[in-house]
């Protein structure tokens, strides 16, 4: 099975000043090419704590993908982290020079834009339909930006190289009833299926307690004979099921 971590860099994110809407679109559609996102790091803008993070996941994961760090300001310093993690030096790519070239012209084309064309040496684009300053690609990590609408544009351009396997799956359904209640059963349930993982999400809502029972794996008929176990666990502690 294939999978995948997430490296989000930047001091906004973890401020709380940015929201990361990444980790969310990269889950769902790795999981959609049959590739199970097992680790989300997020990490400042620091050369040091990026090129630690970068040399631990790319090492333990099919691929990696890294958002955020890759603009023109002096805080934007991926590029280099992963030129460092690489042992490679950061070069002038001449391809993505003359992408910034069509994007800003040459008479806007200044130091502080040609610094989005550095990569590291034997890096690959990742093309960006969106703003034109590339991403790129070293081995199995994949260097992204940070802003969603751009590296969702940059995934959907990449996304056929991947290997991945059949997609994963999910089904759910939410029953009236404390958590702690459905706790036992529940284990009980996962325990008789061990190639499906099943969670369990509380809530509160109009005066009672809810829990969501969500299904994931690669075999639907399984998510669907757990889910039915499910049911007659709720059944057994005469908790309503919500969902049909």
């Amino acid at each position: 099975m294939s999978t995948a971590a997430v490296l989000v860099i930047g001091n906004e994110i973890l401020s709380g000043r940015t929201r990361d809407a990444n980790v969310a679109y990269l889950g769902a559609e790795l999981a959609g090419l049959g590739i199970t996102l097992a680790e989300v790091r997020m990490v400042r803008d620091d050369t040091d704590a990026i090129v630690e993070a970068l040399n631990h996941l790319r090492r333990t994961f099919t691929y990696v993908f890294t958002s955020g760090g890759i603009g023109p300001t002096h805080d934007d310093i991926t590029a280099a982290a992963v030129a460092a993690a690489f042992g490679v030096a950061l070069e002038r790519d001449p391809e993505a020079v003359g992408l910034l070239a069509v994007r800003y012209g040459a008479e806007d084309l200044n130091a502080a834009r040609l610094k989005m064309a550095d990569v590291p040496k034997g890096a690959t684009l990742i093309a960006n339909p969106v703003s034109q300053a590339p991403g790129f690609r070293v081995e199995n990590v994949f260097v992204l930006a940070g802003v969603p609408r751009i590296l969702q544009a940059m995934f959907d351009g990449l996304k056929g190289s991947l290997v991945g396997g059949p997609p994963q799956q999910s089904r759910s359904i939410t029953l009236a009833v404390r958590e702690g209640d459905l706790a036992d059963g529940l284990a009980l349930i996962q325990a008789a299926h061990p190639e499906t993982e099943i969670g369990s999400y509380p809530s509160f809502t109009e005066g009672r307690s809810l829990v969501t029972v969500v299904a994931r794996g690669i075999h639907g008929t399984r998510l669907d004979e757990a889910l039915a176990e499910t049911r007659a666990l709720a059944k057994r502690l005469g908790a309503p099921v919500l969902d049909p």
